[in-house]
């Protein structure tokens, strides 16, 4: 009760000057990050796994279904349509080559590790942020088509990496899982019936809003309500059937401005105050979790980490935008925000859950949370001035550049 008494005075606190410190470099996740680093030192209590780990995850479970769906919700379906090819090569190619890269890294730097353990680390530092990627997503100065581009790609990464998790932990937990375990039926069970699910219930959903909005059924003060149901039913239906809740949530905010258009707009009104709460919540725990390991962290920690959100990142963003005609300035710029945040928690969380006491499961633990802590410093301290120095270069592109098009 104290450490849920001091977070939300710390909620009220940041609501009182939220609308100066959104114009700093100063984000939210990086705050209440620090914070709970602080608030360990005075309440040096946490629970190492078991019931513990299972709220932290509950929490940070629902807060990114919640945020996914958001996004998805305010996504132009008409901008998806005309800028599809570079989400679906930053999906495929480029979260492909990140996976290899990352567990290549992981082997070079962590002897200690074996091949499935490293592939474990690699398809958890995977997926991008999409919360951590909110200032991108939301400036005017970045062109249209490149923000939702890397809206969509941290909102459905999070569902493709899952499978790959799934693989590596069952291969890691015995010599002879290899013969059981397939990663095409992991696949379609999570991104197939993840996407069956979210159409499903975006669909009738989104249809069932609209119908009984015009028939003037609905209460203002529910209607809010009844949207943000939606995701959280994803995630029950998906847990039910096997599949992607994360694939589930992002599908279904697309699906359900099909029939109900203001969607994204009462999502919204939900979200920046429950979500956000959710959020938050975790970001403040990561931080306690980060004031009682740091004493274990090790160079070769930050050095994974460092290349995680540099060479893992980039160089496949760069590979897969090959061949586009986008600036270079623009691949540099979506090279470097693919934060690492709380899809990475829940990710580390699922392979906490399943992970039997072992070294590699600590060294695995403390890259993670290096690995995060960094991008929610760095990708926070640089998201200002990041756009504002890409929009510099904009003006200087030639009237055919690909960031210039018109959404058609």
């Amino acid at each position: 009760m104290t450490l849920l008494a001091v977070f939300v005075a710390l909620i009220f606190i940041y609501g009182l000057f939220s609308a100066r410190l959104e114009r700093t470099v100063l984000t939210a996740p990086i705050l209440f990050t620090a914070a709970g680093m602080v608030v360990f030192l005075v309440f040096p209590a946490l629970p190492e796994r078991g019931k513990g780990i299972e709220v932290f995850l509950r929490l940070a479970e629902a807060g990114l279904v919640l945020l996914l769906f958001t996004d998805a919700s305010r996504t132009d379906l008409k901008v998806l349509r005309s800028i599809r090819a570079i989400p679906v090569r930053l999906l495929s190619t480029g979260l492909l080559l990140t996976l290899i890269l990352g567990t290549l890294a992981a082997l070079v730097l962590f002897r200690q590790l074996s091949v499935f353990e490293a592939g474990i680390l690699g398809a958890i530092l995977a997926p991008t942020d999409a919360g951590l990627g909110q200032v991108i997503v939301n400036s005017p100065r970045v062109p249209l088509k490149i923000r939702q581009a890397l809206n969509v790609e941290a909102g459905l990464n999070d569902g493709l990496s899952v499978p790959f998790l799934l693989f590596f932990i069952a291969l890691a937990s015995s010599a002879s899982a290899a013969q059981d375990v397939r990663l095409d039926l992991l696949i379609l069970e999570q991104l197939g019936y993840g996407t069956l699910v979210g159409a499903g219930i975006g669909l009738a959903g989104g249809w069932l809003l609209g119908w009984a909005r015009k028939r003037e059924w609905m209460s203002a003060a529910f209607l809010p309500l009844a949207v943000v149901a939606l995701p959280l039913l994803c995630a029950v239906a998906s847990e039910a059937a096997a599949a992607s809740m994360f694939i589930a949530a992002f599908v279904a905010g697309l699906a359900v401005q099909i029939g109900f258009r203001e969607a994204g707009q009462h999502s919204v009104e939900f979200t920046e105050g429950w979500g956000q709460f959710l959020n938050l919540s975790v970001f403040f725990l990561f931080g306690m979790f980060i004031a009682r390991d740091w004493r274990d962290f090790t160079a070769s920690h930050l050095a994974y980490a460092v290349l995680s959100l540099t060479v893992v990142r980039m160089v496949p963003v760069a590979i897969a935008l090959l061949g586009t005609g986008l600036h270079r300035a623009t691949v540099w710029f979506m090279g470097w925000f693919g934060p690492r945040g709380l899809a990475s928690i829940v990710l580390a969380l699922v392979y906490l859950e399943h992970a039997h006491p072992r070294p590699a499961t600590a060294t695995i633990r403390w890259v993670v949370m290096v690995t995060v802590l960094l991008s929610i410093l760095a990708h926070g301290l640089s998201a200002v001035p990041g756009i504002r120095l890409y929009a510099r270069q904009l003006p200087t592109l030639p009237p055919g550049a690909p960031e210039r098009e018109p959404i058609s």
